[in-house]
């Protein structure tokens, strides 16, 4: 049996809960404190380290009666940040006691400004949530390193539910809500850079009945920015041509496309912020005014993927082709500046056959004399 100490995220007991497999009342944490001790933000990152610091005091929780299947679930959500444990002595209400606690490995991490457990909980708390149960479904399937790499991405697709709560309007449509949605049971699908949900539900009807069990898959996805640059002074508009996976598997004999610039949106990023990273990284291009477009479901019926397309005005007239794209995420793409009326001529050709851009050069043909007649 072992007894620890917690002081950064795992004071946040929904997420102890998640880690440990089991509800707060049979974990039996309690307050406590370390001394000559502090606690800070990891720079450039969502969760603490902890130091020796004399004088400074860390609060947190000591669990007591730990198991070994208890410290290897631990271990393993905290090996992919590049913890161990060591021995310290700490203060709780029943005294001095010995318990562990989770440092970072020498030299792994820079501190920032002193930790706020309050300040992450109403900023990361949420997404961490959804991601550590990504995270702990893995546990004696996948080798930690292999998780600490999809990190990232799973709570990519924690921040997209935080961004889905910003419902569109129900002007034309019902009332119905998502609690209108019972899921009755979640069945084994696939959980790594890519998640499926295999599930079982029942849903209102229009007519106000229930349905009957419904059994379905769902593509548990991420939200992505696109970006359509555009020229009002010369009417030219940016297109990017890349390899694509789908098109190959699909059979498509011509599987490199014409896109808009596109890429996922990352935890706790802004859409707008992914859209001009994106520019940069596959285009070259730094984006000033960036007018939002259209936020849409490119297809509802089995993916959770978003799109916030936005139309960014920049001066294309004196750019060539270009080769751009990240090395080491191996993207490979060709810009393309043509005029709106050859993009156009492309769309009526079926040469260009990415839905979303064909949904923002059209969006555009609606709003091109407006923004052409304000230059």
């Amino acid at each position: 049996m072992a007894d620890l100490f917690f002081y950064g995220t795992l004071c946040h007991v929904p997420l102890l809960e998640i880690v440990l497999d089991r509800p707060a009342a049979q974990i039996g944490a309690v307050p406590a404190v370390l001394d000559d001790h502090g606690a800070w933000w990891v720079a450039g990152h969502s969760f603490p380290m902890i130091a020796q610091a004399e004088g400074a005091r860390v609060a947190g929780l000591l669990v007591r009666g730990l198991s070994d299947g208890d410290v290897a679930r631990l271990n393993y959500y905290e090996g992919g940040f590049q913890y161990d444990l060591r021995e310290v002595t700490v203060r709780s209400g029943a005294g001095q006691a010995r318990a562990q606690v989770y440092f970072p490995a020498p030299g792994r991490w820079q501190a920032g400004a002193p930790w706020d457990l309050a300040e992450w909980a109403a900023r990361w708390g949420a997404m961490t949530l959804s991601a550590a149960h990504e995270v702990m479904v893995q546990f004696g399937v996948m080798p930690v390193d292999e998780v600490q790499q999809l990190w990232p991405f799973f709570c990519a697709r924690g921040w997209a539910q935080e961004l889905a709560a910003l419902a569109a309007p129900q002007t034309l449509r019902s009332g119905m809500t998502r609690d209108d949605v019972n899921i009755l049971r979640y069945r084994p699908g696939y959980n790594g850079f890519f998640r499926i949900r295999a599930f079982d539900l029942q849903h209102r009807r229009f007519d106000g009945s229930q349905s009957e069990v419904v059994s379905r898959e769902a593509y548990v996805a991420f939200d992505a920015a696109l970006v359509l640059p555009y020229d009002p002074v010369s009417d030219q508009v940016m297109l990017i041509e890349q390899l694509r996976y789908g098109p190959v598997h699909r059979g498509d004999p011509a599987p490199w496309v014409l896109e808009p610039i596109a890429g996922l949106v990352d935890a706790g990023e802004d859409p707008a912020d992914c859209a001009r990273r994106e520019a940069v990284e596959e285009a070259g291009l730094t984006l000033g005014d960036l007018r939002p477009m259209v936020n849409v479901y490119p297809s509802p019926g089995y993916t959770t993927e978003f799109f916030h397309c936005f139309l960014g005005l920049c001066a294309l007239e004196k750019r060539d082709e270009g080769l751009n794209g990240i090395a080491e995420e191996n993207e490979d793409i060709r810009s393309h500046v043509i005029s709106f009326d050859a993009a156009m001529a492309l769309v009526d050709s079926g040469e260009i056959n990415v839905g979303p851009l064909v949904m923002m050069l059209l969006w555009l043909a609606r709003k091109r004399d407006g923004l052409r007649a304000a230059v």
